[in-house]
């Protein structure tokens, strides 16, 4: 009864896990929207190199520092840029 129980519980987690990798496989791609990200709220590196870290933005809106968003049009709607700023 415990083999089967534990083959029931690995059969269940094995599944899950493609499931999941299957929906990450499918997510559409977001794009870098500049100069919408807040203080310590970055999701990456600054486009000019003043930081290498998420969190590490010094302030709001700064033009060097992204947040991953849907697509382009989010990024208009926020009032941020795709395009990295010029260094």
């Amino acid at each position: 009864m415990n083999k089967m129980l534990l083959s029931a519980a690995l059969a269940g987690i094995f599944t899950a896990g493609i499931a999941t990798a299957q929906a990450d496989a499918t997510a559409p791609a977001k794009v870098k929207c500049y100069g919408i990200a807040k203080a310590g709220k970055n999701d990456c590196k600054a486009a000019n190199g003043s930081h290498s870290c998420q969190g590490h933005a010094t302030k709001d809106n700064d033009a060097n520092d992204f947040n991953l968003v849907a697509d382009k049009a989010a990024c208009t709607a926020a009032k941020g840029n795709t395009d990295a700023p010029k260094s």
